[in-house]
């Protein structure tokens, strides 16, 4: 990072100093350190002196200083948190310079599976297996298992219910559930796949780029 941005820092400055003067940097720097998305709440507990619209009100500033200063970065929405990402319009140069890894490869019948809970939840198992016609009992576990789908309860106290969950959300870069693709997209989706083959690059290209960010 340029050398203007960069603030130093006294290990003789006491944290109170610190707090009073710069909580917005303190709320950087978590970001800098995290690898996830952070929640305003996880904020909270490191800084409980500020409520939680103030938070965001910082964070806010923290985001248009960026935008002010044309950074190559951005502090993003994700996954009900914050996270800092590099802009899309530099994801040519990120591409050379790593080689491109999908953390969750998805068959078809997962990704078709993984579209009713997102769209139905909570669903139960039976309902899902309604909705495709076919048993769907491993298909859901594996997406148990990849973190995508999580148990969310129980139906009249029997059947379980299924939702997505944060990974969910932060694997396709999306805030909530609210900016999920529409039906017409996972349509176009599932047309687009062929057999079992990873369909990963089939995202709609609204998913795929927040997904390589």
């Amino acid at each position: 990072m340029d050398s203007e941005y960069v603030t130093t820092f006294d290990p003789k400055e006491e944290p109170d100093a610190i707090w009073a003067q710069k909580p917005k940097l303190i709320l950087e720097s978590i970001l800098f350190a995290a690898s996830e998305p952070i929640t305003v709440e996880q904020f909270q507990e490191v800084l409980p002196e500020l409520d939680k619209r103030a938070i965001r009100t910082e964070l806010d500033e923290l985001r248009q200083d960026y935008q002010e200063m044309r950074r190559s970065f951005r502090l993003v929405e994700i996954a009900n948190g914050y996270q800092i990402c590099t802009s899309p319009q530099y994801s040519e140069w990120i591409q050379k310079f790593y080689t491109r890894q999908v953390r969750v490869k998805l068959t078809p019948s997962a990704l078709e599976t993984l579209a009713i809970v997102a769209y139905k939840q909570p669903i139960t198992r039976a309902d899902v297996a309604a909705l495709r016609g076919v048993n769907s009992d491993s298909v859901l576990n594996s997406l148990v298992e990849k973190g995508l789908v999580c148990i969310a309860g129980r139906k009249d106290g029997r059947s379980l219910l299924f939702s997505t969950t944060d990974e969910f959300l932060q694997q396709f870069g999306l805030k909530d559930a609210s900016e999920l693709p529409s039906l017409e997209e996972i349509d176009e989706l599932l047309n687009t796949s062929n057999g079992n083959d990873p369909v990963q690059d089939a995202l709609p290209d609204a998913m795929e780029e927040n997904a390589e960010q």
